[in-house]
């Protein structure tokens, strides 16, 4: 490090600090930090008040050169700077689904930058983050919602520690509220079949019959093809599924583009324009509104691989089989009626004109056959609990069940055995059985002599 005094040429990676203060009284100095990205010379300028605080800067600065921690020039960045870069480059490049992604960026948006967005990453302490997450728990959220709000956040932090941009991350000494039990409602054996005689008059009928019985998610059976049907063997590869992916903008500026469709003021009191919850006015600078973008892309009706790292193959029941045969056959009836408005994509459960069916529809139809069938209204995603607890309760073995759902870890599959009731049932009978013989127990209680 030289002073600006100093005549002499200097070396590299040399740093420079003025001979005199500014025109504005700070004392400047000159770091050299390497090269960035685009191979042109990565220079900090350092500007302090006194001599003693630049030459300190410069020296930190120095040292981080030569640990090999350089950061990106510039001011620490924020909390929500660094949760957008987190959305928008890291997670994608890691192979994340983008409607996992789309989920981060909702609770982003409606808990992170509210409670932590303008502070600095650097400054941001274990009691912030503590009081936010007690905060969530005071406005009624679950606590399912409150702890995955702190491992987005926590993820975040991971990498910025990981990249030596921040010290430590402050969510580690944080404990998360306990998640509890989720949400496994099902369908006994008597109102799965209900369901299924519902369901018979309709053009996919088989599409119920099938989910039940395999345990399939939404978008596994709807993005199930025919070539992936083996009728021989009595089984099917579940490779894709059927999903609709938010619009992202395809123009240059967000703003400009979203600013035309923003809603202004709130709804009267009296709204007939949204079948729903009235959505409140957009904030300032929005730059939502990507399904309306001319140029929009990314979004729609998209086959993606399935959530597990590898393909699944389920054992089909003999009855399933004679179900599906006599669907596709219908379906190839279907075809040449719909004649040149079929649109051909091999899709098992389709529109009447062979393309996809919108997963908006699939799961207002789940609804119509449950009111059909005299049920109150469930998740959809109850049909694939369904079929886990009926599994068990028919004395399927748990690592059978688990390969039929495909769970990466049959902890997963274990958490169904508390549905099963009729299991229960059965187990306190076997046991009174083999103790007692299946008598009462008589009492063994004598009076005592007088």
């Amino acid at each position: 490090m030289t002073d600006g005094l100093n005549r002499t040429r200097r070396a590299n990676l040399e740093s420079w600090i003025a001979s005199e203060p500014n025109a504005r009284g700070y004392w400047t100095a000159m770091v050299w930090m390497g090269t960035k990205g685009n191979g042109k010379p990565d220079r900090r300028f350092v500007q302090r008040k006194t001599l003693a605080s630049a030459r300190k800067r410069v020296r930190e600065l120095e040292r981080s050169r030569d640990a090999g921690r350089v950061t990106k020039a510039g001011k620490v960045p924020t909390v929500q700077q660094m949760m957008e870069r987190h959305l928008t480059v890291i997670l994608p490049s890691r192979g994340r689904a983008p409607r996992t992604i789309d989920d981060y960026w909702s609770k982003c948006r409606n808990d992170i930058f509210p409670r932590w967005g303008a502070q600095r990453i650097d400054r941001l302490l274990p009691e912030h983050v503590e009081d936010g997450l007690a905060e969530m728990l005071a406005a009624g959220h679950a606590p399912s919602h409150v702890r995955k709000v702190h491992a987005i956040l926590s993820a975040a932090y991971e990498v910025q520690v990981g990249r030596e941009n921040v010290a430590r991350n402050p969510c580690r000494k944080v404990e998360a509220p306990a998640a509890g039990e989720g949400d496994k409602a099902s369908l006994s054996q008597a109102e799965s079949r209900a369901v299924v005689f519902a369901a018979q008059e309709r053009p996919n009928a088989a599409r119920w019959s099938v989910g039940l019985a395999c345990g399939l998610r939404q978008g596994e059976a709807l993005g199930l093809r025919w070539q992936y049907v083996d009728f021989a063997r009595r089984q099917m590869l579940i490779a894709w599924q059927l999903q609709r992916l938010k619009w992202q903008h395809g123009c240059a500026e967000h703003r400009a583009c979203a600013k035309p469709h923003c809603k202004v003021k709130p709804c009267p009191k009296k709204c007939k324009a949204h079948a729903r919850t009235c959505p409140p006015p957009c904030p300032a600078g929005c730059t939502e509104h990507a399904r309306l973008c001319p140029e929009r892309k990314g979004g729609g009706l998209v086959f993606r691989e399935i959530k597990e790292k590898r393909r699944k193959r389920v054992k089909l029941p003999h009855e399933i089989v004679t179900v599906l045969k006599a669907h596709h056959d219908a379906q190839v009836l279907a075809a040449v009626t719909a004649d040149a408005e079929w649109d051909e994509h091999d899709l098992v459960f389709c529109q009447w004109n062979g393309k996809p069916v919108d997963p908006r529809r699939d799961w207002a139809e789940w609804g119509e056959i449950l009111t059909a069938a005299g049920l109150q209204h469930l998740r959809l995603h109850a049909m694939r609990h369904s079929a886990a607890s009926i599994a068990l309760d028919q004395g399927i073995a748990l690592a059978v069940v688990q390969e039929m759902l495909g769970h990466s870890d049959i902890r997963v599959t274990r958490g169904y055995t508390h549905v099963s009731e009729p299991l229960h049932e059965d187990a306190a009978d076997r046991m009174g059985e083999a103790l007692f013989g299946g008598t009462a127990i008589k009492s063994a209680i004598t009076e005592p002599d007088e």
